[in-house]
């Protein structure tokens, strides 16, 4: 039953279903057969016609059926942690701002038990921010940190503050963050100085295995191919560390169409004006150097890169 909350979900938003009162989406039984805890979707209004209007509604009213004192819920994790990753799924389908108030909403009822307060905002962490997670978003992990450093129920503050703080830099929407690069021969250049439609900035390390799987991806990429044939795409791959020996020879490994560089002052560690909470980070930056990427899957990055492709321009560039 692994799916089946998606299911249930992406068939409430994308089907007209009327007369349906509440949605059940999970039933279990103990190992005794008494019926445990149930999570009920809420029921999308049959005039919400629309995807996008049945996702926000979806979103606000995710969680009214759920019982946050319920302190059993946080024992079932193929209850609630599934509800929870749907929850998390359908938030793409959703404004930004409706998404924030949603986690915000939802946070607060959670502090009618700290307990159940605690293992959400653990949750939060796990799917939203932790590198190997395919649902991390710094956009929805915001609202999170902003709402446990209001909470009077969450007593560390220290933490949520500092990675509240990394989160808020370099977001989508913003300009990144310019800095100076150096070459192998050690010349320097800025950021801000590549001319391109797309920049992709690709923070590495010669001896991350992770680093290694990503980079090979961006090679055999066909839609990053296709961009950097017509001239339209720069890749910056960065080294942000001091062991310019271990970076000096991984260079033959690096594509020469890559500008491949290293941080010689360090400032994008040590100053932190970057989140490199791991390597290999990798964002998408349009001619204005404005984020449109950060920190995606390398299969987000290829999909969005993909719809810029023009049917037309497929044809054209053969």
């Amino acid at each position: 039953m692994k799916y089946l909350y998606l299911l249930s979900a992406l068939c409430i938003l994308f089907v007209h279903c009327s007369g349906q009162k509440t949605q059940k989406v999970e039933e279990a039984e103990s190992a005794e057969g008494n019926p445990l805890p149930a999570f009920r979707m809420p029921a999308i209004p049959s005039v919400l016609v629309e995807p996008g209007e049945r996702a926000e509604y979806l979103v606000k009213h995710y969680w009214d059926n759920f019982d946050f004192s319920d302190t059993s819920y946080i024992h079932l994790p193929e209850i609630t942690e599934q509800a929870f990753v749907d929850y998390i799924d359908i938030m793409p389908y959703a404004a930004i701002p409706v998404v924030s108030g949603s986690i915000k909403d939802m946070l607060k009822r959670a502090e009618a038990e700290k307990k159940t307060l605690l293992y959400f905002t653990d949750l939060y962490e796990k799917y939203l921010y932790e590198p190997n997670s395919s649902l991390r978003d710094d956009e929805f992990f915001i609202p999170v940190l902003e709402a446990m450093l209001a909470s009077p129920l969450v007593e560390e503050k220290t933490r949520p503050a500092y990675l509240l703080k990394l989160a808020l830099r370099n977001r989508k929407g913003e300009t990144a963050t310019d800095f100076t690069y150096t070459l192998a021969d050690g010349n320097k250049a800025t950021l801000h100085s590549i001319r391109s439609d797309y920049t992709l900035l690709f923070f590495y390390n010669p001896d991350c295995r992770n680093c290694k799987e990503v980079s090979e991806l961006l090679k055999a990429s066909l839609p990053i191919q296709y961009f950097m044939k017509e001239d339209k795409l720069r890749i910056l791959a960065l080294y942000p560390d001091e062991d310019l020996t271990a970076w000096r020879n991984y260079i033959p490994n690096v594509p020469t169409e890559w500008i491949n560089a290293y941080d010689a002052d360090t400032r994008i560690k040590d100053d932190e004006i970057y989140d490199l909470k791991a390597i290999p980070i990798i964002y998408l930056l349009d001619k204005r150097k404005t984020v449109l990427l950060k920190d995606p899957t390398f299969e987000a990055l290829e999909y969005f890169l993909q719809q810029q492709i023009s049917p037309a321009e497929v044809i054209s560039s053969k």
